[in-house]
């Protein structure tokens, strides 16, 4: 019995010592396990950060022109080109404070034989495009040997064309779309709809005309004849701007102001524009500055990275940095 006893506990102690080994191989094989993971997460962690920063560098190299490029072009005789492209309104890159800011650096240069406003855009704000008709007859006055052209490349009308009207000489593409001298204010009326689906609108105005033109209320004549009323004194502004601008060249016919647009070979027969040409060639030809430097305000560099990416750490950077994200010329 006694040496049952002594063989049993040796094999207790064996299995015990065997089980005490077993746990303890596990929780090193979990430590160095844990370890391993956080030593690749750290790697790439760095790795990733690298190739943020890299990429950051790269962004800013190519931002920052050479002493080889455009800054040398710019010491001497050049073209000018400002971009009008896309709605023209005061939430969009074409705006009148963006616009105004590369024509008037585009005026100032010594260097500047000519201006070329390279437009691309279906119009907009008649207030935007009216401010940008204003400076450019301003800077005009002011600069008297610089000559401005606007050359239309696939669209050129209502505001779009208000601007350009203060060019000295307009330019088309044979297949532009040019004109649309007219003014509209569209939207859309919910009154019988709102019937059929049973629902109340309920609108408390202080003002009788303070609900003009609701949508989800019956429209008032009277409402209608003022809009008519405004809609032509914009109108009006648009035609005196475009006769001021274009003056004899503008061919007496009924249709030029109804809001009608042409191709560019009608614009030229109507006088809406001067000619048939791109922008190389009223540089080379009509400046005669073949050298082309672009004025275009362009949006600020870190707006354009997060928009791109829409990474949190780009904008984090970018304020600690004080590097704003708005659109440069804006405020």
């Amino acid at each position: 019995m006694s040496e049952q006893h002594e063989s049993g506990t040796g094999a207790e102690a064996s299995n015990a010592s065997s089980g005490t080994s077993w746990e303890r191989d596990l929780l090193n094989r979990l430590a160095f396990a844990s370890l391993n993971e956080e030593r690749r997460r750290r790697r790439w962690s760095i790795f990733f950060r690298i190739l943020f920063f890299a990429y950051l560098f790269a962004i800013f190299f190519m931002a920052v022109p050479s002493g080889e490029g455009e800054d040398n072009l710019i010491r001497k005789s050049h073209t000018a080109l400002v971009q009008i492209d896309g709605l023209i309104s005061d939430g969009t890159e074409a705006n009148a404070d963006t616009i105004i800011k590369g024509l008037r650096k585009a005026f100032e240069n010594k260097q500047t034989k000519g201006i070329i406003l390279r437009v691309n855009s279906p119009g907009g704000s008649p207030v935007q495009a009216g401010i940008v008709y204003d400076e450019i007859m301003r800077l005009k006055k002011i600069h008297p040997e610089i000559k401005v052209y606007a050359v239309i490349i696939d669209v050129g009308a209502s505001g779009a064309y208000y601007i350009s009207a203060a060019a000295d000489e307009i330019y088309v593409n044979q297949a532009s779309i040019v004109g649309s001298i007219g003014v509209l204010m569209n939207g859309f009326g919910f009154v019988d709809g709102m019937k059929k689906l049973g629902i109340e609108r309920r609108l408390l105005t202080a003002g009788e005309n303070k609900g003009m033109l609701d949508p989800f209320s019956p429209l008032k004549e009277k409402d209608v004849a003022y809009i008519h009323t405004v809609l032509e004194q914009i109108h009006q502004q648009f035609i005196k701007a475009v006769k001021d601008g274009r003056g004899g060249r503008l061919k007496d016919d009924p249709n030029l102001f109804s809001g009608m647009f042409w191709t560019g070979a009608q614009s030229i027969e109507l006088g809406l524009a001067d000619g048939l040409g791109d922008v190389d060639h009223v540089a080379r030809d009509v400046i005669g500055a073949e050298d082309i430097i672009d004025y275009t305000e362009q949006p600020n560099l870190w707006k354009r990275l997060v928009d791109r990416f829409g990474t949190s750490l780009a904008q984090g950077l970018g304020d600690k940095l004080g590097v704003s994200g708005e659109p440069m010329g804006l405020r």
